[in-house]
């Protein structure tokens, strides 16, 4: 396996249109490709606009035009596409899920946003998106000739079980595209990366859309890769970008053997155990 790569992380302004969302994302993929990126993510809600009402009005199946665009721009630039979240439909039902492709264009993996974002902080926002979508009920981890990746969606990322059972499943980075506001932005993202990268000495990236002011859900932006010591290797500001990140497994493998809490954990007095495969 290779011990390195390059990771990109696809800040993409989102606007009402789908169609442009969908080639505006992947013109920015292939130009990630170009500067060598091998794995790349799209932020959470790539494709529409991030809101209750839009969910509906924007879902479509998997495979589907959005994805099949994403399939197709993997394949021609020989990557891992980490494709963001859309809005899916299935059955009836609604999910915000991330679809990953590989670099032959096949869909490795369907993530299924499991914790909704249910939110009241009085005065500041309240959210309800279990009001149209449904929880996916699966834990979606992918393998690339560099890493084992585990994958979750914004609120995922606040659940500490998740990433452990991703660590103990051999995964090296954890991708979260994701989309927080202006009040659990600035006082949990970054926290939330790093609590997560080092309690189970692991990379943690989240791409986030670039921020909107004129969006009835405004996003923090501020996508951003921490290394397994806990330190943030690289973030962006609140603009549309593309974040690139040289992932070193060997460093990886250094914080692991100078701090090796994962060979010394209590098994005889504790446990977080998966209760689906």
């Amino acid at each position: 396996m290779a011990s390195a790569f390059r990771l990109a992380l696809i800040q993409l302004h989102v606007s009402s249109i789908k169609s442009d969302n969908v080639s505006r994302a992947c013109s920015l993929v292939r130009e990630a490709a170009k500067q060598g990126a091998k794995v790349v993510s799209l932020p959470e809600c790539f494709n529409s606009p991030y809101g209750t009402n839009y969910f509906p009005e924007y879902a479509e199946k998997i495979p589907g035009e959005s994805t099949q665009k994403l399939s197709e721009v993997a394949k021609e630039n020989n990557i891992y596409l980490i494709g963001g979240s859309i809005p899916e439909e299935d059955a009836g039902k609604l999910y915000n899920t991330c679809a990953v492709f590989g670099p032959d264009g096949s869909l490795l993996v369907k993530h299924r946003k499991i914790h909704l974002f249910d939110i009241d902080v009085p005065g500041k926002i309240t959210f309800q998106e279990s009001k149209t979508l449904s929880p996916g009920d699966s834990l979606s981890t992918f393998d690339t000739p560099y890493c084992r990746v585990g994958l979750g969606i914004c609120y995922d990322m606040r659940f500490a079980e998740l990433a452990q059972i991703y660590s103990q499943r051999g995964c090296q980075l954890l991708v979260y595209p994701g989309a927080f506001n202006l009040t659990t932005g600035p006082a949990h993202w970054e926290l939330l990366q790093r609590a997560r990268a080092v309690d189970n000495q692991v990379y943690v990236a989240t791409a986030s859309p670039a921020r909107d002011d004129k969006a009835s859900y405004v996003v923090w932006g501020h996508s951003t890769v921490v290394d397994p010591w806990g330190q943030v290797l690289t973030k962006a500001g609140t603009e549309e970008m593309i974040l690139y990140s040289d992932i070193d497994l060997k460093r990886l493998a250094e914080v692991r053997q100078q701090i090796p809490i994962l060979k010394q954990k209590r098994a005889d007095l504790y446990a977080v155990e998966t209760k689906k495969p």
